[in-house]
């Protein structure tokens, strides 16, 4: 599906009637990122409306000239929001730079935010002040590695600190397949003048005192986890989980506890 903004067509994706969910993605893959970990779950329940966006320049949607920094990406996911479900509560889920938007949504419209899962946030824009650690591969699997296409291969063992068969088709389909058709062009361009915000999103009018899921990864040397703590006061609802184990790509290190973790998240909407 196509919601026009501006000059601008965004491709997005709906599947199933009720609660609507705003799903939104991290930096350079698309929307398969979000449905790969979030469908199995949903899929085995009725009453959401999960809504997956690809972000300008990833995925089907095209980048533009105008969109100059994080403040126009959020301006222009808000106004996807208000066309798409206009004037209906909604839960929010944000996966690394889709976290860090996410968060601008709670600062800008989060009286509309029935709940909040942010996974593996981006929460330090700039990445030579995020506290983070070395990367490492806990189970590395060489004769996988053996049969991936080089490039493939090196940013397979880049990012993931669990490797196996597994894994990997997951990986291929879900990120890597995004990562491969961005605009590297525009992002990278974005990345270097305008990826952080103008304003403060952490300075809340009002605390997020809605129920909040907040899923690190201990290995994740992408974004880190400690300085997601920082951000616990402004959520007195947040469930805080770090799972070892785990890096960057927690969703597929880890799917057992992110499943059982997103599904007590979600009873607890169902309650509140």
């Amino acid at each position: 599906m196509e919601c026009k903004i501006k000059d601008l067509s965004i491709n997005y994706e709906i599947i199933g009637q009720g609660k609507p969910v705003i799903m939104i993605h991290g930096y350079y893959p698309d929307h398969r990122l979000m449905a790969g970990c979030m469908e199995p779950i949903f899929a085995k329940k009725t009453g959401y409306k999960r809504i997956y966006i690809d972000l300008p320049g990833m995925g089907k949607t095209k980048a533009a000239d105008w969109i100059i920094n994080s403040d126009v990406m959020l301006e222009i996911v808000m106004a996807f929001i208000q066309k798409v479900i206009p004037g209906e509560r909604f839960l929010l889920v944000g996966q690394s730079y889709g976290g860090y938007l996410s968060r601008g949504i709670i600062y800008k419209m989060g009286s509309l935010v029935d709940g909040l899962f942010l996974l593996c946030p981006c929460v330090v824009a700039d990445s030579t002040k995020r506290t983070t650690p070395a990367h490492i591969v806990l189970k590395r699997d060489d004769a996988l590695l053996s049969q991936i296409d080089l490039s493939d291969a090196e940013e397979f063992n880049a990012m993931q600190v669990v490797q196996s068969k597994r894994i990997w088709e997951r990986y291929s389909d879900e990120i890597l397949a995004g990562v491969k058709i961005a605009d590297d062009k525009f992002l990278s361009q974005l990345q270097r003048t305008g990826y952080e915000f103008s304003f403060n999103v952490d300075t809340l009018a009002e605390r997020f005192n809605k129920p909040t899921l907040m899923l690190l990864g201990l290995q994740d040397a992408t974004v880190g986890y400690k300085d997601a703590w920082n951000m616990l006061d402004n959520y007195p609802r947040a469930a805080f989980a770090v799972l070892d184990r785990a890096g960057h790509n927690l969703q597929l290190e880890q799917e057992a506890v992110f499943n059982c973790l997103v599904n007590e998240w979600l009873t607890r909407i169902e309650e509140a």
